[in-house]
């Protein structure tokens, strides 16, 4: 009932303020309103006011609710997920297998690396591949020669073109009776089972996953996370392709069109080694103790599909195959001046018995010795440096004790540089404000640091190309653009390392890492070259700071130097959540 009266005011108002209350009145008559209506009360205590006041209560009060039973949920995940991680994690139940013992002549890869290795006993061969045509060259000849084993360790297996055209250069050696073994780190395989179930559906063919989820897809793989965050933030960074026991191929790619000079959009500029020789026998050795790890687990044991899938799936590959896109890009790949080379067998390896693949252990936790893995090796081979220390690392956030050690080579005199890539062309924006925040101290430490500019050219031309000329190439040839990817480093000209570890928290603690260490002039002198080509004007902008100590950045560029004073080519946004990573305690997850 709606309340009223002439009283019903001054009822609900103390004895000393009724005459306000009653110049409101007043005030309400000369406008027209009920004087008698308490409904208009300023206060909305009218049945009205009431009503909307107990469902604004509700509503606040379900909300309430809602956060209250959603932060439990989270709770009880994350608790549950430390009691139980044992339990949680998928249990490794596949059966150990190994590498396949090496023949002098059973293979087309035995036969044609017999009379090499014979000219240089105990020695092994090297080739750096920076174009990401050769690249993918070397991968697919050496699957279309393997007559014996392919073991294959990858951190990211794209379904694209290049991916699905390995993928089916796998297959076809499947099918000579090539055993083929794929191992994957999981946490980029999500949604990608059918097309890797249709690769372990083959008998020769075995896939497994590096510390999967049970869940495979949808909210439950997402409430996983949340469940297994800890033990699901240790990935498996390797990246290795293993032709035979023969050949190898170690380095910073993975397998995706950016890889491979293949993407319309933008290419990573990368480097790998391809390797023949006795050393290839170590990469076996660490792809097999990945294998047969707990951390690794079947893919058949959590997911099946059906042979009709299978079927459709292998029919799809095979048309695209043959499609304009793979057409085009093959083209490129046949004439390729280093595979044309490599079919007239006049390429020219760098030999040497000071050549070392290494790897982290396929388990790395916290509190755990820290002898041997790669961030022992690599901080004692760089602290080692006398007269010059040349580093590449697309992601590098070096921390108070990599910041210290860099400064202080370069106070007692050698040359210290860094390449990494500028906020524009950078693919994690997080990393770089993980970086930003050190550039002034290692700057007036004496380190010279380069960023990578986004135009620079790709790995497919190792030339300087500006953006709008990579606009006009058509097809699956051309970038509009470009990121660095390499991870390297060259000590006093002599002593390097080319792999898959960046110089950063989660490469050194959290992900397992692989790459390459080798004392050899010859491969000093293709990575000094490479640094020097990305530190080059053409590719990069050289960071500094002015008297002021703020930063500015030497676009060398055009014939006119120009000096930049925020982040080149950056939009504000960019720039914004950069500055905004920078300042959140993530670190050491970065």
């Amino acid at each position: 009932m709606r309340q009223g009266g002439p009283g019903c005011l001054h009822a609900r108002l103390p004895r000393a303020d009724q005459r306000h209350a009653q110049g409101w009145q007043t005030l309400a008559a000369s406008l027209g309103l009920k004087k008698d209506s308490c409904s208009y009360n300023a206060g909305g205590r009218g049945e009205r006011g009431r009503e909307r006041h107990a469902g604004r209560e509700d509503v606040i009060g379900r909300a309430r609710r809602i956060v209250l039973w959603g932060g439990f949920a989270v709770v009880a995940l994350v608790a549950s997920g430390l009691l139980l991680a044992d339990r949680l994690t998928p249990p490794n139940t596949g059966t150990p297998s190994y590498a396949l013992p090496v023949a002098h002549d059973h293979t087309p890869l035995d036969r044609e690396l017999a009379p090499l290795l014979a000219r240089n006993p105990g020695m092994t061969g090297a080739i750096t591949l920076v174009d990401g045509i050769d690249a993918f060259a070397a991968r697919a000849m050496s699957a279309r020669q393997a007559g014996r084993s392919l073991d294959l360790q990858y951190y990211i297996w794209h379904d694209d073109l290049t991916g699905r055209l390995l993928a089916r250069e796998a297959w076809l050696a499947a099918e000579r009776g090539v055993r083929v073994r794929l191992l994957l780190d999981d946490i980029n395989a999500g949604g990608k089972d059918r097309p890797l179930l249709v690769l372990d559906g083959h008998p020769n063919i075995e896939v497994r996953l590096y510390n999967p989820f049970r869940n495979r897809e949808g909210i439950a793989r997402l409430l996983e996370m949340l469940q297994r965050g800890f033990s699901l933030n240790h990935r498996m960074h390797n990246k290795a392709w293993i032709a035979d026991g023969r050949v190898a191929i170690v380095g910073g790619r993975n397998v995706g069109l950016e890889y491979f000079s293949a993407s319309e959009s933008s290419n990573f500029h990368d480097l790998d080694l391809l390797l023949f020789g006795p050393e290839v026998a170590q990469a076996g050795a660490i792809f097999d103790a990945f294998w047969n790890s707990g951390a690794v687990v079947p893919l058949s044991d959590l997911r099946r599909l059906d042979m009709d899938d299978i079927r459709a799936i292998v029919g799809r590959i095979g048309d695209e195959a043959g499609s304009a896109d793979a057409r085009r890009y093959l083209e490129r790949v046949e004439s390729s001046t280093s595979v044309q080379a490599y079919l007239r067998q006049s390429l020219s390896p760098r030999w040497s018995d000071r050549i070392r693949i290494v790897s982290d252990p396929p388990l790395k936790r916290p509190g755990d010795d820290t002898t041997g893995w790669l961030v022992e090796r690599i901080e004692g081979a760089l602290r080692g440096a006398r007269t010059s220390a040349l580093l590449v690392s697309p992601y590098f956030v070096p921390g108070d004790d990599t910041s210290a050690l860099l400064t202080g080579l370069a106070g007692r005199g050698a040359l210290v540089g860094v390449v990494t890539n500028s906020l524009a062309a950078n693919d994690v924006v997080a990393v770089h404000g993980g970086y930003a925040g050190y550039r002034k101290r290692l700057l007036a430490g004496g380190v010279h640091l380069y960023e990578l500019r986004p135009e620079a050219a790709d790995g497919a031309t190792g030339g300087a190309r500006h953006a709008r000329e990579m606009r006009t190439r058509a097809g699956p040839t051309g970038s509009s653009g470009a990121s660095l990817h390499t991870k390297a480093f060259l000590v006093d000209g002599a002593r390097g390392f080319i792999g898959s570890y960046n110089l950063d928290p989660r490469s050194a603690y959290l992900n397992t890492e692989m790459g390459v260490f080798f004392d050899d002039p010859g491969l000093a002198a293709d990575l000094r070259a490479e640094y020097l080509h990305l530190a080059g004007p053409a590719m990069s902008w050289k960071v500094g700071l002015d008297a002021g100590g703020d930063l500015y950045w030497l676009d060398a560029a055009g014939p006119e130097p120009q000096l930049l004073r925020r982040e080149p080519a950056a939009s504000l946004w960019r720039r914004i959540q950069a500055t905004v990573f920078r300042w959140l305690p993530v670190e050491s997850q970065l």
